[in-house]
């Protein structure tokens, strides 16, 4: 199941900053064609944490781009998914 139909943003600080807080769900990053990360949670606050610089292959592998996807239920079963579907660079596990 892929992310909804949607235009990508650029990973940037105002793009990141401009996501309405509190909402829950999943995101991808993404450099150009390769998917770099697929996580789940509070989409503002998760996409601020790795454009500072939480994760060490996130900020080397330098996305350019993100999607994302809110959710009503959990989003662990939709991360997990994503995650087998798109194989991202930089999880290291699923879920």
């Amino acid at each position: 199941m892929p992310f909804p139909q949607q235009t990508p943003r650029v990973f940037t600080r105002t793009n990141i900053e401009n996501i309405t807080p509190g909402q829950i769900g999943v995101y991808g990053l993404f450099k150009n064609d390769t998917c770099v990360y697929i996580g789940k949670g509070d989409i503002r606050d998760r996409l601020l944490a790795h454009y500072n610089g939480d994760n060490p292959c996130i900020t080397k592998a330098q996305p350019t781009h993100y999607v994302d996807g809110v959710t009503k239920d959990d989003p662990s079963e939709l991360e997990k998914s994503l995650i087998l579907e798109c194989r991202p660079i930089c999880n290291k596990r699923v879920g």
